[in-house]
């Protein structure tokens, strides 16, 4: 079984994506019977949608439409992790919402397209410190060049449990260990955060990368968090930009052939349960 931690759905129809404008490559509906389709058959059975960076006045629809989908006869969605706005001084308002939406499992903000010094402010921090005893997760969206920056929030945060995604976003490409390894095993050291092991094959060459580009990266975020503290992620359909989802999971599953069971499990389905059920 796989827990799909990292699922964005996009509906042009019903919602605005500004971003998308200049992402043509994405720029087209992914909606969730497709998606179902091809999950089915791979084995995925349980997924959270992730927030896909809507416009800001429509995060609550975006909410309203991931607890449809959990209706569904058989549906595998578990929940959302909506996207948030903790700069706002209206966050506390927002969150007091969120705890009376089951749909809501955590929240996250793109860090990565913004300057550095929005996740340094008092409020930011504060705000994202009010998840403290709520189960309510935080999704990390940075750039290898940020994950020093990212520790700072965590650190004022001893409490509220993190997710990194994307491994960080290591420059699978140009095949860059360093200084991205380092930066990730200092993450590490913060018992709180999780990684999610997602969007690597998007990050390669789009038609040249084999396991081999990959396995560093996979490899070393395992070391990293142990097998406890690693979840796994499509980021579908981003990963259609390397080959989609089937090639997603095939190559996890090639690149996990030699674990143990248990730990496996763990990763692709357990510790994601136990962190949201």
């Amino acid at each position: 079984m796989l827990y799909d931690t990292h699922l964005h759905l996009i509906y042009p129809n019903k919602l605005q994506y500004p971003w998308l404008d200049n992402f043509e490559a994405l720029n087209k509906p992914s909606t969730f019977d497709t998606y179902l389709t091809r999950a089915h058959r791979l084995g995925i059975t349980a997924c959270l949608h992730m927030e896909v960076d809507i416009a800001e006045n429509q995060m609550k629809e975006e909410t309203a439409l991931v607890a449809d989908l959990m209706t569904l006869p058989h549906s595998p969605m578990r929940g959302a992790i909506s996207a948030c706005r903790p700069e706002n001084p209206n966050f506390p308002d927002f969150l007091d919402w969120a705890q009376a939406v089951s749909t809501i499992k955590g929240f996250r903000r793109v860090l990565h397209v913004e300057p550095d010094a929005l996740s340094q402010t008092d409020i930011f921090r504060n705000n994202i410190k009010r998840l403290t005893g709520t189960s309510l997760t935080f999704d990390l969206c940075v750039l290898p060049n940020q994950l020093a920056v990212a520790s700072q929030l965590v650190d004022h945060c001893p409490e509220v449990t993190f997710i990194l995604d994307h491994c960080g976003v290591p420059d699978v490409k140009a095949g860059e260990i360093e200084p991205w390894a380092s930066s990730l095993s200092a993450v590490a050291e913060r018992p709180n955060v999780i990684a999610k092991i997602s969007g690597l094959i998007a990050y390669g060459d789009a038609e040249n990368w084999n396991l081999d580009d990959l396995r560093p990266f996979f490899d070393h975020t395992v070391s990293a968090f142990g097998h406890g503290r690693i979840i796994w992620g499509s980021d579908s359909p981003v990963c259609n930009l390397g080959g989609g989802l089937e090639t997603w999971v095939g190559a996890t599953h090639a690149l996990t052939n030699t674990w143990q069971a248990t730990d496996k499990a763990a990763f692709l389905y357990g510790n994601a349960t136990k962190i949201w059920g």
